[in-house]
């Protein structure tokens, strides 16, 4: 990989601990605002992965009382776009294109959102705009899956 992008670089120099994941999502939300009305924590972050957590609270809550079907999307792209942070070297570019989502089954506890490429891209080979599809698994507190995500991004040099 050419080089990483500010994000990664900043998740690599943080302590892996409770306390680095918090500084490095209050962080990402400052960034990206809206992705605080999940209140996210990542909990794993390289090429290729990416692993979110948000807690059950009353502002993501839907009228049967679970976790709302669009949070759940959100918690799935903020997955899908800290693993293209990870991946994505500063060569190229990357933007949410489509989102497919399934709602498995009612989510009725905290969430964690699990972004996985089974194989990274040659991004010396993409030299004009290409498809990267990441799946994303998002499981209740019991490792159950509750909503599963296909999200395409548009990849692109510089």
């Amino acid at each position: 990989m050419t080089s990483q992008t500010a994000t990664y670089r900043t998740w690599q120099r943080l302590p892996k601990n409770p306390l680095g994941h918090a500084a490095f999502s209050l962080g990402m939300v400052a960034r990206v605002p809206y992705f605080s009305t999940v209140l996210p924590t990542v909990t794993a972050l390289e090429p290729g992965h990416c692993e979110v957590t948000a807690p059950k609270w009353f502002g993501i809550r839907n009228h049967l009382g679970t976790f709302h079907a669009i949070a759940a999307c959100n918690l799935a792209e903020i997955a899908m776009g800290m693993l293209c942070e990870a991946t994505v070297p500063t060569t190229h570019r990357w933007i949410p294109k489509a989102m497919n989502v399934e709602y498995v089954t009612k989510a009725e506890t905290g969430l964690r959102a699990t972004a996985q490429l089974p194989e990274l891209p040659d991004f010396a080979s993409i030299t004009e705009g290409t498809d990267l599809v990441v799946p994303v698994s998002i499981r209740d507190k019991s490792g159950a899956e509750v909503v599963r995500a296909q999200i395409t991004t548009w990849v692109t040099p510089r």
